[in-house]
């Protein structure tokens, strides 16, 4: 099912809102990921409201897109988007990280069925998808299955063992979508394990890679459409963000990526995403 067609300016400020539900939740857990979420923001947006096959009003339709969120870390922004697209009420969204509810902070399918598959341990998500994506093409089922990856866990071994499966069945099913922020949990990914060149290693795998800026609404439209048209085999989107994009004194600080906001930080961060939504 696809959802009514939204205006670019109408994307942009779904994005916005996205970042500051990820600064609320995340400064009313006192714990989390900011800098991928905020990240992110945009390539969600245009997923679930333009890319995806799907419906919050059935969840459970058989036909509908699957999505693995392999970086579970980046969640907020996931249980966030799920909110705004209509599948819980936003209100939901401060139960974050909290003591026995289901937004887990890192996604947990057995306390929350929305979920297609547990993650947080990076370098996974890819083997799952890929599973799930040659199941389907077994069943003759037409649907997509859609894995959103961080960059960083393309050093994990798991993950290039999961590209050579997904080529080798030729998974046209697969779309494959990296956060290209160049940050990870203790430093800048070059100064800790190179990956680079990441586009080349793909396709010397045998996939189709495509490069994005992954702020530019219109760009990320075009690109995830001819991304899930491709049917010669898996294909992978380099989805080029600013890590705690929107946020001044986040933007491409890798001290960002799982550190809270304090509440005059959230303050002064929601403002200034408030004052964005307006200028746009």
């Amino acid at each position: 099912m696809a959802l009514p067609e939204y205006s670019t300016k109408q994307l942009k400020e779904v994005a916005n809102f996205l970042r500051q539900d990820v600064i609320t939740m995340i400064t009313e857990a006192g714990s989390g990921h900011p800098a991928g979420s905020l990240g992110m923001a945009d390539v969600f947006t245009v997923l679930y409201f333009r890319a995806l096959s799907h419906n919050p009003d059935m969840p459970d339709w058989a036909g509908r897109d699957r999505v693995i969120l392999s970086n579970g870390h980046i969640c907020p922004v996931l249980y966030a988007t799920l909110a705004r697209v209509g599948y819980f009420p936003p209100e939901e969204l401060n139960n974050l990280r909290k003591f026995g509810n289901r937004l887990q902070g890192h996604p947990s399918r057995k306390d929350f069925p929305l979920i297609e598959a547990s993650s947080g341990s990076l370098g996974h998500g890819l083997s799952i998808a890929a599973g799930m994506s040659l199941a389907a093409k077994k069943d003759g089922k037409q649907h997509t299955i859609w894995c959103l990856m961080s960059d960083a866990e393309h050093q994990e071994g798991s993950t290039w063992e999961a590209a050579m499966f997904s080529a080798k069945y030729k998974l046209n099913n697969l779309k494959v979508i990296v956060d290209r922020n160049d940050i990870q949990l203790s430093g800048d990914l070059d100064d800790i394990m190179p990956i680079t060149p990441l586009r080349q290693k793909y396709e010397n795998f045998g996939w189709l890679v495509f490069e994005v800026d992954g702020h530019d609404i219109n760009e990320l439209i075009k690109t995830l459409e001819e991304a899930k048209n491709h049917q010669d085999g898996p294909c992978v989107v380099l989805a080029k963000t600013i890590p705690g994009k929107g946020v001044s004194f986040m933007e491409g600080q890798w001290g960002w990526h799982g550190k809270a906001p304090t509440q005059e930080e959230a303050k002064l961060a929601l403002e200034e995403l408030k004052n964005n939504n307006i200028q746009a």
